[in-house]
């Protein structure tokens, strides 16, 4: 059994966005990893308009994915939801699909279906260079509340501008159709209030709360890794 980690928009490092969890499966063997997202500029590619897109995240996603016939579990936070919709689609391997303040898009849905009319105001959109990224002095109160100071400050030095791109760019399969899908619901959540996280949670199969905010890998790791051994 392995996990495979998706992280959330306009940030990098995956490997460090799931540290917490990922050492604490290790301790049971199992092993993960987080594969690199081309949007956020995680592959060198600059990003913006003409820049990689969700079809670059998603076969980059895919191709990690369909590299090993081990049996696996996709973990999907935020955005990275909407890359595991379609890039875990007609995989044998993957038998399980965790999302965490999350999307279940149907084909033919983007990102920007699941937001208001006016942008996030946590968010700062660039439209003449084609990119977004969170706002730094809104990070910790929105997103890392619930974490320890030492978590936030390695957080904000993990912040990406990612093609704007992606908002807009639907998927072309839904993956969370086909395989057993739990969707856990983060009841502190001031990104995504956990009341809009409830809708989008009525199409998965399963659903559980943590009373934590937005990256509840940070900030409780020990309840997700219970969660994903309770899927083996």
């Amino acid at each position: 059994m392995r996990v495979v980690f998706i992280h959330g928009a306009c940030v990098q490092d995956g490997t460090w966005w799931w540290h917490r969890v990922a050492d604490l499966l290790e301790g049971h063997g199992i092993s993960s990893l987080a594969p690199a997202l081309p949007s956020c500029g995680e592959t060198g590619a600059l990003v913006g308009y003409g820049g990689p897109g969700l079809t670059d995240d998603v076969a980059a996603v895919r191709r990690v994915l369909e590299d090993s016939a081990e049996p696996t579990i996709v973990v999907a936070h935020s955005y990275g939801g909407i890359v595991a919709a379609e890039a875990a689609a007609g995989v044998d391997a993957v038998n399980n699909i965790v999302l965490i303040a999350s999307y279940l898009p149907e084909v033919g849905q983007s990102l920007s279906d699941f937001g208001g009319e006016a942008p996030a105001p946590f968010l700062d959109a660039d439209v003449v260079e084609g990119t977004f990224g969170v706002r730094l002095d809104m990070l910790t109160d929105t997103f890392l509340h619930d974490c320890k100071p030492s978590i936030q400050g390695q957080a904000a030095l993990r912040l990406a501008r990612q093609s704007l791109q992606v908002t807009g760019q639907p998927v072309v399969a839904a993956a969370w159709k086909n395989v057993p899908t739990l969707y856990v619901v983060c009841a502190e959540d001031r990104g995504t209030p956990a009341a809009l996280q409830r809708e989008f949670a009525a199409k998965a199969g399963k659903v559980v709360e943590l009373d934590s905010g937005h990256h509840p890998f940070l900030s409780q790791p020990d309840a997700v890794r219970d969660l994903l051994l309770g899927l083996l």
